[in-house]
């Protein structure tokens, strides 16, 4: 196990994994779990990557806003742009998670899906996290990329529920978690249908469709996935509602939650983070059967080393 999962310290988290696995795999097992049924989700902000300060989606839209404020000046002094110009952390809070995403989708309105995967990609290849400078594709979790890997040969099919926008995880999860667009479900806005020079484009509308968090995730599963997970990570009450549902199914099944309780090689927070707290989930995981992972004690390393 150690060799599979290295970055995974001796412990409970990694006892349970091991177990899990080792129970649906085996065939003939009183817990065997057919190949097609193999289905594990994780939520993708802050639980296979860096989300501090902010959602890496709003500092992308910050950096979208910015170009519409230099065209558009009045934008400087109207909120809600005015506090994502001046990166004003408090304020943004005050929208709520919802509210931030709306307005972040909403500053992609008018491109192509084809323009926006362009747009996420070269912004994601040049920008830096504000705290420890390396790019935030270089800030997922190592310990995650070893489950992903140890799942996938294990017959799982791996999806990311997410509430951050299906399009800009599309534009790097294949590339940095092995996880092809069609296993992404996230948030979505509405799309037209247009046509130009004889060519049928899909053009992002600035109207919700989807906001992808808490019981809409379960929703979003029925829908997309059409399978129960039996398999479940998060790290915030907004992924509570999909590991209970995970749970919830007959037969062997495992939800994780991430504790960020690291703040020297990451960041530590849980209740306090407005805009994805986790109370509910942490304080009544041992009662829906949850199981807990520390940061600090059960993760070697966090990051990946460094080119």
């Amino acid at each position: 196990m150690s060799e599979l999962l290295p970055s995974w310290r001796s412990g409970k988290a990694r006892d349970a994994i091991q177990a899990f696995v080792e129970a649906v795999t085996q065939q003939g097992g009183a817990d065997y779990v057919p190949p097609p049924e193999r289905i594990a989700v994780f939520d993708n902000d802050g639980t296979l990557w860096c989300e501090q300060p902010v959602q890496v989606q709003v500092a992308f839209a910050q950096a979208r806003i910015q170009q519409l404020a230099d065209a558009d000046p009045t934008l400087k002094d109207r909120q809600p742009y005015k506090a994502f110009l001046e990166h004003d952390l408090a304020t943004i809070h005050s929208f709520g998670k919802e509210g931030i995403f709306k307005v972040a989708f909403a500053a992609h309105a008018g491109v192509t899906i084809e323009v926006f995967d362009k747009l996420s990609k070269a912004w994601l290849a040049e920008s830096r996290h504000p705290k420890f400078g390396r790019r935030y594709t270089e800030l997922i979790y190592q310990p995650q990329l070893e489950l992903l890997n140890y799942l996938r040969a294990n017959g799982f099919k791996t999806f990311i529920v997410s509430g951050g926008g299906a399009d800009f995880i599309r534009a790097f999860g294949e590339q940095t978690y092995g996880v092809p667009p069609e296993q992404v479900v996230g948030s979505t806005v509405k799309t037209e249908l247009q046509e130009a020079d004889g060519r049928l484009e899909l053009m992002k509308l600035a109207e919700l469709q989807s906001f992808d968090d808490r019981e809409v995730k379960v929703q979003n599963i029925g829908l997309h996935i059409g399978r129960r997970p039996i398999l479940a990570f998060g790290n915030s009450d907004g992924d509570l509602a999909m590991m209970r549902y995970t749970l919830s199914g007959p037969g062997r099944r495992l939800a994780l939650l991430i504790h960020h309780d690291d703040n020297e090689r990451e960041v530590a927070y849980d209740r306090d983070f407005r805009l994805s707290p986790l109370v509910e989930a942490l304080d009544k995981a041992e009662a829906y059967g949850i199981t807990v992972v520390s940061v600090a004690k059960d993760w070697a390393e966090v990051f990946p080393p460094q080119a």
